[in-house]
């Protein structure tokens, strides 16, 4: 069963650059600073000076099992306005664990339009099969909740990234400066398409929305 957000969700960002929210969603360091679902994310290889290959886990709520992805991502600068879109890969050295249920970014992206002097307004478009049978309920309150929340956790982490980046590294941006980039190189030949229908299919349809654990799970 496929998870859509059909029609872009937007959100003015009042206050927040457009670089400075390409700079968010691109740096790794950070995320774990606003992105309390997250398990584990980290780069693992480099195909151009405008795309990688990485990986991403997130917590979903109990009693439902957690899922990974392998993203191959790219980027774009257009002129004062970004864009960053993803795509599911297999990677030889990277295949499904155990732990975590493998889910399939069809396709994600990520528009930032500058708005004006100093803001912006981000796009988030995203097609995802979570793999499994998944009770409707799910589907719902992920389609109808889930990315608007996501989006303004992006939005308050780009009010509070300069006075962050200042502190770790602040000249350190490879996804801006390619010659920073020391992250093994991976050959295109390496890679093919994650096709939803080679991975296991999880039966999770007789989940019951009151055995939802009640902690945080916005994205």
């Amino acid at each position: 069963m496929k998870i859509s957000v059909a029609a872009p969700t937007r959100i003015s960002c009042k206050d927040v650059p457009a670089e400075t929210l390409y700079d968010v969603l691109h740096d790794t360091r950070y995320r774990k600073k606003w992105d309390s679902n997250m398990i584990e994310t980290y780069d693992i290889g480099r195909l151009t000076v405008n795309a990688d290959v990485g990986y991403y886990s997130w917590k979903c709520p109990s009693p439902l099992k957690n899922r990974d992805f392998v993203t191959l991502r790219s980027w774009l600068p257009l002129g004062n306005d970004y864009m960053i879109i993803n795509y599911s890969v297999k990677h030889p050295k990277y295949p499904p664990r155990k732990d975590f249920v493998r889910a399939v970014s069809l396709q994600t992206g990520y528009l930032i339009k500058a708005n004006g002097d100093g803001a912006c307004i981000l796009y988030y478009l995203t097609q995802v099969d979570p793999r499994g049978s998944l009770p409707k309920w799910v589907v719902n309150r992920v389609s109808q909740f889930v990315a608007p929340k996501a989006m303004k956790k992006i939005y308050k982490a780009g009010l509070k990234y300069p006075e962050w980046k200042r502190k770790h590294d602040p000249g350190y941006k490879p996804w801006v400066y390619p010659e920073q980039n020391t992250l093994p190189s991976v050959s295109l030949a390496e890679l093919s398409v994650q096709h939803a229908d080679s991975l296991e299919n999880i039966d999770e349809t007789g989940l019951t929305e009151d055995h939802l654990s009640t902690s945080d799970h916005e994205a």
